[in-house]
């Protein structure tokens, strides 16, 4: 079932599901199946990647079937969004492999795959009716430590997983954010055909992404 809260109006159609993605703070208990886990991790392995190296790894913490983890990974964050992250019923972790397999040269893109990966994880989410809120706001070496992560794979983000649930169960504070209007900068900011402009202002309206 298509979430549809707080769809995002586009300035041009774009695909309903990218419309619908949203970065949650809500979540119902309902467990995400082992089955809807592997189809969101295999629509991130069809990601594009320099040489096809596919550097992205993900550690997945489950609280039906993974709760050490789980609870490993929610130690990792920041207080702010361990506040609000316990409704989700799973937690990642998306990490880079930062050299080529084929030279073991330094892979400079390592980080861009693997945002590729997890937006196309996300999207796919949205037809399976999950949400997944990405978060900056974690420990990296927290996160080395709590998983023995080796040298040469560094993490990258945190993010949920799980069915959107009601926003009564948020502070009002956070409850306000979830249904502030989702905007975004206009082609005119951001695509430059033809060579480098110089915009007269860089302009931003806050709202959840």
């Amino acid at each position: 079932m298509s979430d549809l809260t707080n769809v995002l109006t586009p300035e041009h159609p774009i695909l309903p599901h990218l419309t619908q993605r949203r970065s949650p703070r809500a979540y119902t208990a309902q467990p995400v199946s082992a089955e809807a886990l592997q189809q969101l991790f295999t629509a991130a392995g069809s990601a594009a990647s320099c040489f096809g190296e596919q550097p992205w790894r993900f550690i997945v913490g489950s609280k039906a079937t993974s709760p050490e983890a789980y609870q490993k990974i929610l130690g990792t964050l920041a207080e702010f969004n361990q506040a609000w992250v316990k409704s989700a019923p799973v937690l990642a972790i998306a990490l880079a492999k930062t050299t080529f397999s084929h030279d073991s040269n330094p892979n400079a893109w390592a980080t861009h795959d693997v945002g590729q990966a997890v937006a196309t994880l996300a999207v796919q989410g949205v037809e399976l009716g999950l949400q997944i809120h990405q978060m900056a706001g974690f420990s990296q070496e927290g996160a080395r430590t709590a998983f023995s992560i080796p040298a040469g794979y560094n993490p990258v983000s945190v993010f949920t997983i799980g069915y959107p649930g009601d926003l009564d169960q948020l502070p009002e504070a956070l409850r306000e954010r979830e249904m502030l209007p989702r905007v975004r900068k206009p082609l005119a900011e951001f695509m430059f055909e033809g060579g480098w402009p110089q915009p007269a202002e860089e302009r931003y309206d806050q709202a959840p992404v």
